[in-house]
């Protein structure tokens, strides 16, 4: 049976792999965080289990079943994707979007965009799991299906089905090159500042969308996205933008100046998608505390001056 010292060993490299992984199937920081602890306190009691060389299948057994665990107890759905494209539309089952990832815990880009780990929460949560250990981990038909505890055919359906699913939701535009996206990414909150609607909407895409987690309302197209614009956060209101990045992508802590001009207060962190150097959608996180983002918890009224 491994010491304490040697259980650490052969745990902490795969720490980040590991919450990375829970993020994926579950959509939460939080549940990740959850699921991570519980898979090392169980993992720890059943020490003595591990095989000669093997943690990482052992410790990814773990972790997929808490996870699918975890999901089997609750029922919602990720991000309104499928909801009627009115402003102000509210689903009949409880909705929870993807919480942002801080780029500080990122181990590996690939697979941690917003709109991958949005898509994947509308896949069954086994082929979640499967296109996950099978796609992005690099664990074998043969692996996988001991992890899960099923048949290699019955991984390679699956598989299959959730790769025709995910392509079917998710975005098939890619953005230009960085220097281009950045050059972009600093017009767009220059105009958010200056209180330029015209200006951000010029940046938008044709089908650009624009939603606020938690809030159920969305935006979709240049229109409807200037009416609310004008309607809310730009009437009157003053605002500062300071660059971070989550889950990969461009995203900005948003302040908006407070009525007694006191400070700019936090008002959410937006998440920017590009279709080459448009905008092609928002996702502003209301609730998302920007310092674990490495930013400020609030800003001086003279603050951008």
């Amino acid at each position: 049976m491994p010491s304490e010292s040697e259980f650490e060993r052969l745990v902490a490299p795969l720490r980040g792999e590991l919450h990375e992984h829970c993020y994926r199937m579950l959509g939460s920081v939080h549940d990740a965080d959850d699921a991570v602890q519980e898979t090392l306190v169980r993992a720890w009691r059943h020490r003595d289990g591990i095989p000669g060389g093997a943690a990482r299948p052992w410790l990814f057994t773990i972790a997929t079943n808490r996870c699918l665990t975890m999901l089997r107890r609750r029922r919602r759905r990720e991000l309104p994707a499928d909801l009627e494209p009115e402003p102000g539309a509210v689903p009949d089952a409880e909705v929870a979007w993807p919480e942002p990832y801080p780029e500080a815990r990122v181990v590996a880009h690939e697979g941690m965009a917003l709109a991958f780990v949005a898509a994947l929460q509308h896949l069954p949560a086994r082929q979640r799991a499967v296109l996950l250990l099978r796609h992005l981990l690099g664990f074998s038909a043969a692996e996988t299906a001991g992890i899960l505890g099923t048949s290699p055919a019955a991984v390679n359906s699956a598989l299959q089905r959730a790769r025709a699913r995910l392509d079917a939701r998710l975005p098939a535009t890619a953005p230009a090159p960085d220097a281009q996206v950045r050059e972009r990414a600093e017009r767009y909150a220059a105009a958010w500042e200056a209180g330029d609607v015209d200006g951000i909407v010029a940046m938008l895409a044709d089908d650009a969308r624009y939603s606020m987690p938690p809030l159920p309302a969305w935006f979709s197209g240049r229109e409807r996205i200037r009416e609310f614009l004008l309607a809310g956060p730009l009437d009157g209101h003053r605002w500062r933008f300071l660059p971070t990045t989550a889950n990969g992508q461009v995203a900005f802590g948003t302040y908006r100046l407070d009525a007694d001009g006191g400070a700019f207060r936090p008002a959410g962190l937006d998440v920017l998608r590009f279709a080459g150097t448009a905008v092609a959608e928002v996702v502003s996180f209301l609730d998302a505390d920007l310092t674990d983002f490495g930013l400020p918890d609030e800003l001086p009224p003279s603050a951008g001056l």
